[in-house]
């Protein structure tokens, strides 16, 4: 006799964007949906990678992720990390769950490849996303992590839009430290919206240079004109590739103007300089580009004197034990369509797949801000392609005994307790949320 109540029961590794789109798809086709989320808040690189200035997007989208969490059906389980709180292995397997669709994004910086860098860290070192973090969240009076100083002159490694984000951060608190030195207090979103020489000027300061900020300096290892700040479409002809080129010379021409950073191009990074255990330099190499090459020129070599180098060249997902990978990424047997070779029923979506911190965009007029925001941090797109992934999947297989619902269900529960959730959504964000979080 067949189970009246049977239904499939589908965990989503990950709450923010894309994790939640596809829990809200998923859970309208009368599924049961687990939304495992590492953090309190499910956010993800809305809160802690898009940098604060983007206040209205970022609030916007919290209240896009909020009201598809609190559908029926859905079932939030914060603060519990994949490969730490779960197990790959016994999530995939021991709980006896339809699928699994991971949507945890890529929050590990790819390294720069030097020698010592992993000792470096925290002395002069730093990568991105913790960067954009402490930078988000350093104002609120509970905030607990890793206090950083942004000293003038920080040598930036990257060269696509996350790495212009990562130069304005260092200006704007270099700037902001420089008037305050003389006794102006100018709110950061001001900075950032208004720029730095026009702020000055409405400050009597007719030349910013006589503020003596050094200002930061943005190494990319092949040509300025080559910079992913706007990519080639698809088929692109030379006339729309040559308008693509002028569009990313504009954005970064514009960005320099408001921001005052310094730009070298064709310069790799050989090794960092260190002293008394603490950065004070990096060695860098000039070079040769050719087509997609972009080779050492012997004798090039020079040592820039800086006190913070930053790693800003993209962002991999982060290793779980019982995931197989394949180089830095996990081990998708189809990579377009997000199927993962090892387990039968898991699919990614989104970063946790490409690898990418960035995708495809431009920032050179508001539209195409708009465009960059919402492929590379408002991704729903990328929950609805994993959602059909997992209906696809679920139509081969029967669906789970009420029982068998009722068993998985029953884990969750206990892990929300474990964790202080008691079910009620809206109120445990309103007790997560910082007071002062801007």
């Amino acid at each position: 006799m067949q189970d009246a109540n049977a239904r499939h029961v589908v965990a989503v590794v990950g709450g923010a964007v894309s994790g939640s789109v596809a829990a809200e798809i998923l859970a309208g086709h009368g599924h049961e949906v687990v939304v495992i989320e590492q953090n309190d808040r499910p956010y993800g690189k809305i809160e802690d990678g898009l940098p604060r200035w983007h206040s209205h997007q970022r609030h916007q989208e919290y209240e896009r992720i909020d009201a598809r969490l609190t559908k029926p059906r859905t079932h939030f389980m914060p603060r519990t990390k994949l490969g730490a709180d779960v197990d790959f292995r016994d999530l995939t397997e021991g709980w006896g769950l339809s699928a699994v669709l991971l949507a945890s994004g890529a929050w590990r910086d790819r390294p720069l490849g030097l020698a010592g860098e992993s000792d470096a860290l925290g002395k002069g070192l730093e990568y991105q996303n913790p960067l954009i973090y402490w930078f988000n969240h350093k104002n609120e009076k509970a905030f607990a992590g890793r206090p950083l100083e942004i000293p003038d002159g920080a040598v930036v490694f990257g060269g696509g839009l996350a790495s212009i984000d990562v130069v304005k951060v260092c200006q704007l608190e270099n700037y902001e430290r420089a008037l305050r030195g003389r006794g102006i207090e100018v709110p950061m979103l001001d900075l950032e919206k208004k720029g730095v020489p026009e702020v000055c000027a409405a400050h009597g300061i007719a030349d910013p240079a006589a503020l003596g900020v050094k200002g930061c300096l943005l190494l990319y290892r092949r040509r300025t004109d080559d910079m992913p700040l706007a990519q080639f479409q698809p088929g692109a002809t030379d006339e729309q590739k040559e308008k693509t080129i002028a569009a990313r010379r504009k954005l970064l021409s514009r960005a320099q103007e408001k921001y005052l950073f310094r730009v070298q191009d064709c310069t790799l990074p050989l090794e960092l300089v260190l002293e008394k255990g603490r950065v004070r330099g990096v060695k860098v190499v000039r070079t040769k580009v050719e087509g997609r090459r972009a080779d050492p020129i012997p004798g090039s070599e020079e040592v820039l004197r800086t006190d913070l180098v930053i790693a800003s060249i993209g962002s991999i997902p982060e290793p779980v034990p019982g995931i197989e990978m394949k180089g830095e990424t996990y081990a998708f047997k189809d990579w377009d369509k997000g199927v993962y070779d090892a387990a039968r029923g898991v699919f990614g979506v989104g970063n946790v797949v490409t690898g990418q911190g960035n995708i495809r965009a431009s920032l050179l007029h508001a539209q195409k801000v708009a465009a960059f925001l919402q492929e590379n941090y408002f991704g729903g797109a990328w929950g609805a392609a994993g959602a059909a992934l997992v209906e696809g999947h679920l139509k081969k297989r029967a669906p789970l005994p009420a029982a068998k619902v009722e068993e998985i269900l029953k884990r969750v529960r206990a892990r929300q307790r474990e964790v202080g959730y008691d079910g009620d959504y809206a109120g445990w964000i309103a007790r997560v949320t910082p007071p002062d979080l801007e």
